[in-house]
């Protein structure tokens, strides 16, 4: 059952990210650590860690890039891009690192700590900024 809820979530997340391969991308997309822009990065509202709901994993957006680990492991589940696409709204392309499956992902800010998110398949589901995380 602990399996089942971690592959879910990698689905949920997998296909957020799916949403964002749909943008043309110039090179590898930037990894954490790297040097820190001059101009507002691409939906950097959205930049941070967003843990699912049910708490099996979290979420972070960085500058254009994205990234799902469990919360017990660490282990990378997803990983993608994403793209701003209105004011409070990101279209995320997600990769399943378990599935090997790409899913697109459209989500909305609700809250300045809540995404709701909704997958190229119908799968809805919700993030929560993780505290201190607020760009």
């Amino acid at each position: 059952m602990k399996n089942a809820g971690k592959i879910r979530a990698a689905g949920a997340m997998a296909a957020v990210l799916a949403l964002a391969a749909c943008q043309a991308v110039d090179g590898p997309p930037p990894r954490f650590g790297g040097p820190i822009a001059a101009t507002p990065p691409p939906g950097g509202q959205f930049n941070g860690d967003w843990v699912s709901t049910d708490g099996v994993a979290i979420s972070r957006f960085n500058n254009g890039y994205f990234e799902t680990l469990a919360t017990d492991t660490g282990n990378r589940l997803a990983e993608g891009n994403y793209s701003q696409t209105g004011p409070s709204s990101v279209s995320i392309s997600v990769t399943s690192l378990i599935r090997q499956s790409t899913t697109q992902v459209n989500c909305a800010m609700v809250t300045q700590t809540q995404l709701n998110c909704t997958s190229s398949t119908g799968s809805q589901f919700s993030l929560i900024r993780r505290s201190g995380n607020v760009s």
